[in-house]
């Protein structure tokens, strides 16, 4: 699509969502200052750096195209690379295991900020900031239980990484000057009949307790919840239940992964009643099927109806929005932008619902009319919005993405 026709579909676009109370202008402002923390993982198959193995612990990639990044330079050029064909200033979400431990062994109690510095100064001259996970899985001293283990000495090993890698998201967040998000996921559970689900609840919590005690001003916590594991369908120590209670009462963020709920619940119906008693959300966007199978973010329903749920609710300013996915089974890279790309779709056509007019309706109550213009504005022209954006940010329009992947593929992924 050339220049002259992006822009004259623009013009009929913004004409035809003005007449609706839709500032077009505006919808694209905010989703251009609105970042998404890509993860790194996606690159590499969350092998990271530590012991260049797979995962375990509750998690699976499945897959195996060629074209793996293997290291922290391949990590760091199919990063920078895919963030080309994206449009907006972004963040870059790093799990614990990619440190650039200097091709030595350093194990997960023993992290420090030096084993990010070299990110850090990535970061900055990349013009992206940065997001951190603490990394609990696949590890020897993993097992079903880490910070819920009632062997004292694994409960400790696992919060004294906790603990480094909090001052490792201090350190991002003060060299950065906006605080970097650190999510602490951990896979806790049995796979089979437990009786001692209040016992592991309680030493989760206690280990968490000690781990946010310390005043960190360059960081901000957030927990996640799951529903099982891979190995763990019994039951899970983290289940939302839990963490609901835990980040209610601590007033700690909460992390909405989307794949981490029964297939037929409705995550969006959750933000709503979380932003009554918790300070912020964390979103974790991915694609489940029939569960926490982590394939590539498309422009789905249920992420359709998230981030639309976000908007309704006025809650961008206290909502982060994160990938989690790590399909290896295509082009990783190509995964990638999808991901981004679909995920910034959803938050546009969210930007762009004349919601002024719907509410008017529903507060006069007039359902025959709300429905109706739902119906309607799902054929409002939002592609060409999408496709303006993309333009003025400079970067691909439509498909055009695809070749300049593909061309990538053959003269890196292709020869690794």
């Amino acid at each position: 699509m050339n220049e002259a026709q992006i822009l004259k579909s623009y013009e009929i676009a913004r004409e035809r969502y003005a007449a609706l109370g839709v500032d077009t202008d505006k919808a694209v402002e905010t989703l251009e200052r609105t970042p998404i923390s890509l993860h790194c993982w996606q690159t590499d198959d969350v092998v990271g750096f530590e012991s260049g193995q797979a995962l375990s612990g509750g998690i699976q990639t499945t897959g195996n195209y060629p074209g793996r990044a293997r290291n922290i330079d391949e990590v760091r050029s199919d990063v920078k690379f895919a963030k080309s064909l994206i449009a907006g200033r972004h963040r870059l979400n790093l799990h614990e295991i990619y440190g650039d431990f200097g091709g030595k062994f350093v194990d997960r109690d023993q992290c420090g900020p030096e084993h990010f510095e070299s990110w850090i100064q990535w970061a900055r001259e990349n013009d992206m900031k940065l997001d951190f996970n603490s990394t609990s899985f696949s590890h020897p001293k993993s097992g079903d239980l880490s910070l819920a283990n009632p062997d004292s000495n694994i409960r400790s090993f696992w919060i004294e990484h906790t603990k480094r890698c909090r001052r490792i998201a201090d350190a991002m967040g003060k060299a950065q000057g906006d605080p970097c998000i650190m999510n602490i996921w951990v896979h806790d559970g049995s796979k089979d009949l437990t009786v001692e689900r209040k016992r592991y609840r309680e030493l989760l919590a206690a280990s968490l307790d000690e781990i946010l005690r310390e005043d960190l001003p360059g960081m901000k916590n957030c927990v996640e919840a799951k529903l099982f594991g891979i190995g763990l369908e019994s039951y899970t120590v983290g289940s939302m239940d839990f963490f609901e209670g835990y980040c209610a009462t601590r007033k700690v963020m909460y992390t909405l992964d989307t794949g981490h709920y029964e297939p037929t619940e409705n995550v969006a119906d959750k933000v709503s009643a979380l932003l009554l008693f918790v300070p912020e959300l964390m979103l974790h966007v991915s694609r489940p099927v029939r569960w926490d199978s982590d394939h590539v973010t498309i422009m789905n329903d249920p992420t359709l109806d998230l981030f639309k749920e976000i908007v309704r609710a006025g809650a961008l300013e206290r909502a982060h929005i994160g990938l989690d996915y790590f399909d290896a089974s295509i082009n990783r890279i190509g995964a990638y932008v999808i991901g981004t790309r679909a995920t910034q779709k959803c938050l546009l056509s969210a930007l762009l619902e004349p919601l002024a007019k719907l509410r008017v309706y529903e507060d006069s109550g007039c359902g025959f009319q709300r429905l109706a213009l739902l119906e309607e504005a799902k054929t409002l022209p939002f592609g060409a919005v999408f496709d303006y954006f993309n333009y003025k940010n400079g970067v691909p329009v439509g498909p055009e993405f695809i070749p300049e992947i593909e061309k990538y593929e053959r003269e890196v992924t292709s020869k690794r």
